[in-house]
């Protein structure tokens, strides 16, 4: 029975399993329960761990998901690098439904989201300039085109509060700003990763185009669910692909974003 893993993949909406043959472990945290059971199985020879973001029964909206506890869950099982599928509207009428973006910069547009692990017992300041992992990057952009995926090699995603999607105005200023796609759930899941030491690579599905694209017109959360769910196939074999392809051994920065910093307490190991 697999109760450790290397890799893990939080689900985003729509996707909701990924291991066929696995463990359910539940998995306690100082900060409560995660979004549902984790499950620890092979992808190849790759030990994985995964968690649906919103819960397998879509309970937790984004601004209610239970961020640190999934991180936390994923990192106290061994997980190290972290692979996370969600759906996004994109703000370029260039970049319709069915594109991948694996951005490289965030925007945070959030509000009231608990977005750090160090809140007492201390000040951890953690370097945040690049939100994504160079080589996790690098090895989606490279699975995704190589297997036929019209993929974007970097971008900005501007992260919004929710649950509500964008007025037209808030969406033609964030084009005008130069961002490139709009979702929930990017932050603050990324800053705890980075928080933990943890690579994080984002697999930005565009299922829509935002309300303020020309291309576009408004869009309902059915909409966005149904075209997920259309292209969750191809999405779950992208993620098994890329799993195989990351690097067992990591060279990147992620695993030193903590070195020299005083910590007010141990982290799991």
């Amino acid at each position: 029975m697999v109760t450790r893993a290397d890799v893990g993949v939080i689900g985003g909406s729509g996707f909701y399993s990924l291991l066929d043959d696995a463990t359910e472990i539940e998995v306690s945290t100082p900060y409560g329960p995660p979004s549902d059971v984790v499950t620890v199985g092979h992808v190849g020879s790759r030990p994985v761990a995964f968690i649906p973001r919103h819960g397998r029964d879509h309970r937790f909206p984004p601004h209610r998901i239970p961020y640190r506890a999934n991180l936390w869950a994923l990192r106290s099982l061994g997980v190290r690098q972290v692979l996370a599928p969600s759906a996004v509207g994109s703000l370029r009428p260039e970049l319709g439904p069915g594109a991948l973006v694996v951005p490289d910069q965030l925007v945070d547009r959030t509000s009231g989201r608990v977005q750090t692990y160090y809140d007492a017992g201390g000040v951890v300041h953690v370097s945040f300039a690049d939100p994504y992992c160079p080589t996790g990057r690098a090895a989606a952009v490279a699975t995704g085109r190589g297997v036929g995926w019209e993929v974007a090699d970097g971008g900005t995603l501007v992260v919004i509060e929710g649950p509500r999607f964008s007025t037209r105005a808030e969406s033609r200023w964030f084009t005008a700003n130069g961002w490139t796609i709009v979702g929930m759930t990017g932050f603050p899941e990324s800053v705890l990763a980075r928080e933990l030491a943890m690579c994080y690579t984002s697999l930005s599905l565009v299922t829509d185009h935002d309300a303020g694209v020309e291309a576009g017109e408004g869009v309902t959360h059915e909409e966005v669910l149904a075209f997920f769910a259309a292209n969750v196939t191809r999405m779950r074999s992208l993620v098994t692909d890329l799993i195989t392809a990351l690097p067992r051994d990591r060279t990147c920065p992620c695993g030193e974003a903590l070195d020299g910093l005083k910590l007010p307490f141990e982290l799991p190991q």
